[in-house]
């Protein structure tokens, strides 16, 4: 087997992030879910979008944080999400491999514009997304660069992403594409919502091997397996899935192996600007860990260190350079 030029190939909504600090009354007065993620229309994003105030824009996406992540930490990194041929898109592009990743995908000329979720902050740091998928729903098994997925040493793919067919047909294939060339394949849960639409597809693939590394937070774990003991959960993944990486906020996160389960304490940080992105962060962290043979407790480490640094800040990209915190830290990078 030759040697991974990517340490990770990540697979996902390719959105613009845009983000305003609102109060609790803005939430109330709109009818909105705290910490929840709804998609909207474009009639919906347009007249949102003019109540948010002064934003700060981020090309992001859940996905693409994590491949971003994994470029600042001095690793190789490459992405696939759709795009419109649009200034928005553009602006994406040129984001993403300003970072260093890799991402060709080439753009849709005929469709709908580049999505976009508006993000909005309140006081705690919680956040409340609303997202307008866009073009990045037009992802299909064509958009899948067979040479880069068995360039990767891992594939991973955001759950945000099972909705659409043609996505969930171009994960497959990356996923068999893989699998062919002993590569790991890794899913992300991201939301409950997405496990109560997606359980059974989910778990299936689980236990039949098409996943190997599943990341997870303790809400999407027992949303999973329908239970409100986390105990329970844990003793359910286990059996399912060689390997699940959970977080549990500012109590750490665990590595889940078949046999042994290693528990991370969560790095502290005192003033917690913004969520968005943490989960991401700790993914780019423990992936760039795993394909660099580190064990599990030293790559939830660092999973930890990457998702400190990007909540001490709004927005879902660090803004210190995340390989200096982490050498600083003692990781050998």
């Amino acid at each position: 087997m030759t040697l991974p030029r990517f340490d990770a190939l990540c697979i996902g909504n390719a959105i613009c992030d845009v983000f305003a600090h609102v109060e609790e009354d803005f939430l109330v007065a709109e009818n909105l879910i705290k910490g929840s993620m709804r998609l909207i229309d474009t009639e919906e994003a347009v007249r949102l979008y003019a109540k948010m105030g002064q934003t700060t824009r981020i090309s992001g996406g859940s996905a693409g944080n994590t491949a971003a992540g994994i470029a600042q930490l001095g690793g190789a990194s490459a992405y696939f999400g759709k795009i419109a041929e649009d200034e928005l898109g553009t602006a994406y592009r040129h984001d993403m491999t300003g970072t260093g990743v890799a991402f060709d995908t080439p753009a849709l000329t005929d469709g709908p514009p580049t999505a976009r979720s508006m993000i909005l902050i309140t006081p705690d740091g919680e956040r409340t997304m609303n997202t307008y998928l866009g073009a990045c729903v037009e992802l299909s098994p064509d958009d899948i660069d067979a040479d880069q997925v068995a360039a990767s040493a891992i594939t991973y793919m955001e759950g945000y992403l099972w909705d659409p067919p043609g996505a969930k047909e171009a994960f497959l294939k990356a996923a068999e594409i893989a699998h062919a060339h002993k590569r790991k394949v890794s899913l992300t849960l991201s939301d409950s919502f997405c496990v109560d639409r997606y359980r059974s597809e989910f778990l299936g693939m689980m236990r039949d091997g098409t996943i190997d590394v599943l990341f997870a937070n303790e809400h999407e774990l027992k949303a999973l397996y329908e239970t409100a003991d986390l105990d329970t959960a844990i003793d359910s993944v286990r059996k399912d899935c060689a390997l699940t990486a959970l977080t549990m906020g500012e109590n750490g996160a665990m590595a889940i192996g078949r046999e042994n389960t290693v528990h991370v304490a969560a790095e502290k940080v005192e003033d917690v600007v913004d969520l968005t992105g943490a989960g991401d962060l700790f993914a780019a962290g423990f992936l760039l860990g795993l394909s660099r043979d580190y064990d599990h407790a030293m790559s939830a480490e660092l999973g930890c260190l990457c998702a400190a640094e990007v909540i001490r800040h709004v927005g879902a990209r660090p803004e210190r350079s995340l390989r200096q915190v982490a050498e600083q830290q003692g990781f050998a990078l």
